[in-house]
Order: structure tokens, then C-alpha cells, then sequence
């Protein structure tokens, strides 16, 4: 079967980042990190609208309970899409103005996991963070320079992530009934000259497809060997993120990036910061929701 990837969504999204399938809406929802919006596109009739707020936005999830939860510039929120009401749940670096929020994602206890980064990415001052479906919020992992990717492998035992500057992605045994996480090792290096890791995630047969910003590309990876095993090519240079979506869960979504390049680079890749689908001949698995 020949693969073709397509664009969905001309946006030119300063930072197109985190693509989520909402199984509820049959809708991607992804965000606009700079540009400050949650993005909505359904695919049954390529409609597409935008919630715009008030500061930066790094990931955006479904809420089991309706609406989504949001990992922002402030801290969590949760966000009524209808009335477009924020309403503030915690904001663990209140005091670090040097930091913000990047990507987010849930595991299948509900449970949402996000990590901040440094904004001007120079230094190790992020943490990953988990918020529990109960509201409380612990910090997992510390000396992060720009939290990226999440992951978990299909029986919920292995958790994966990325910090974008290491080129690498760490595996860590994980408890699914505690979220605790332990002996981390390296699993994917990605290679000199293809940029670096970006989002992620994880199909059912437990292979990683990782996002490589300035890179071109997703690539799909063995954890168990660390050998890539397949590359889609992307007509931008900053490949951010993808996921999962479409009824069969047979489509993978790719966010990307227009940011930090010049007017001739952009020139070179016109659908830079674009929402792009394509059929890769494996499936993915369903988004998790928060379950708070």
C-alpha cells in the first residue's frame, strides 16, 4: 500500500505542538504554543475553530469529565471549551518566570503528566510533573532542560520520555496502579545531523514514533533494540509531534512548526506550522483522558 501523507490544516502555527484524538468528538485537538490556541479540526468534514487565551499554552488533553485539562504558561487549568472558561487548578513554579510548560500527556489511570522547560532552553530547570486524578501534584523527575515526548508501552509497564537536548529517550519501569517510575535507561539515541527528538507516541505494537525537529521526519523506533525501523518524510523542518486518531485508530497525526526559521527557509517549506495526516500501516492506540 502506498503511503501519502496529506495536509489537513494550512495553519502556520508559530509552534504546532501536542496532537490528542478525542474519541468522544472524533476530533484532533492540538495547540499553538506561541500562538496561544487550542486547535479543533474534524476530519468527517474538515471543519476547524480555535480557542485563543491568555498566555502560553504547552499541552492541551481530553477530560474524562468533559472538556480538556491543560498544562499552561501559569500552571494546570481546566478549560470548559463551550463557555471557554479557564479555571486554575495549581501552579508549581509560580516563582520561576525563567520556565514554562511543554508537552503533556495522560496514562490510562488518568493521570496527566506535563513537564516545563526552560525558556530560552540553556539550562537544566524543568520537571516532569504528575497531577492525579484527585487533584494533588508531585514532581517525578527533576534537571530537565526542555521536556518533551511521553509514552507508555502497550501493558502499561514501561513509561517513556524525552528531553529534547539529550537526543535521547529514557525508559523507566512504571507501577500503572501508583504512577511511580524507576531504573531509567537509554532506549533511542537519535543520530547526529537529524535533529532532535521532539513529541511522541506509542503504537500497539509497541514501537516509539518520535517527532525530530529540524529533522524532516517521524521515525518509528524499536525500544527493545534502539534500531529505527521506518521514517515518514515531512515537508517542514520542525516536525514537533504526532498521534494516533481516526476511527481504527489507523492514522497518525503530525503537528510542525514555523518558528525560529527565516523568510527564505519558510519560502522552501510553505505548509510549515501545519496539521498533516497519513495512513503509516500500523495502528496506534486511544488517547487517555484525565481523569480528574
Amino acid at each position: 500500500m502506498e503511503r501519502k501523507l496529506e495536509l489537513v490544516w494550512d495553519g502556520k502555527a508559530a509552534l504546532g505542538e501536542g496532537p490528542a484524538w478525542d474519541h468522544r468528538s472524533a476530533q484532533i485537538i492540538w495547540v499553538d504554543i506561541i500562538g496561544k490556541q487550542v486547535h479543533f479540526y474534524d476530519p468527517a468534514d474538515g471543519t476547524h475553530r480555535s480557542v485563543t487565551l491568555d498566555q502560553l499554552v504547552g499541552a492541551a488533553v481530553p477530560r474524562a469529565q468533559g472538556g480538556l485539562v491543560l498544562a499552561l504558561e501559569n500552571g494546570f487549568h481546566t478549560l470548559d471549551v463551550e463557555s471557554q472558561r479557564l479555571t486554575k487548578l495549581i501552579d508549581p513554579e509560580s516563582g520561576m518566570p525563567g520556565n514554562r510548560f511543554n508537552d503533556g500527556k495522560c496514562d490510562e489511570a488518568g493521570r496527566f503528566w506535563a513537564g516545563t522547560m526552560n525558556r530560552e532552553e540553556i539550562k537544566p530547570s524543568g520537571t516532569l510533573y504528575c497531577l492525579e486524578p484527585d487533584g494533588t501534584l508531585r514532581a517525578a523527575v527533576d534537571g530537565i532542560t526542555t521536556s518533551n515526548g511521553l509514552g507508555w508501552s502497550p501493558d502499561g509497564r514501561t513509561m517513556y520520555h524525552i528531553d529534547s537536548p539529550t537526543r535521547r529517550v529514557k525508559a523507566y519501569d512504571y507501577d500503572p496502579g501508583t504512577g511511580e517510575m524507576a531504573m531509567p535507561r537509554t532506549v533511542v539515541e537519535i543520530p547526529q545531523g537529524e535533529g532532535l527528538p521532539d513529541g511522541m507516541t506509542v503504537d500497539e505494537e509497541g514501537m516509539l514514533w518520535i517527532a525530530q525537529w529540524d529533522g524532516w521526519q517521524v521515525s518509528r523506533w524499536d525500544p527493545a533494540s534502539g534500531v529505527k525501523i521506518d521514517s515518514i518524510p515531512v515537508p517542514a523542518a520542525r516536525v514537533t509531534s504526532c498521534t494516533f486518531g481516526g476511527a481504527d485508530y489507523d492514522e497518525l497525526y503530525i503537528t510542525t512548526a514555523r518558528i525560529g526559521q527565516s523568510d527564505q527557509q519558510l519560502e522552501e517549506q510553505p505548509h510549515a506550522g501545519g496539521l498533516f495526516r497519513i495512513k503509516p500501516g500500523v495502528k496506534g492506540r486511544p488517547t487517555c483522558f484525565y481523569g480528574g
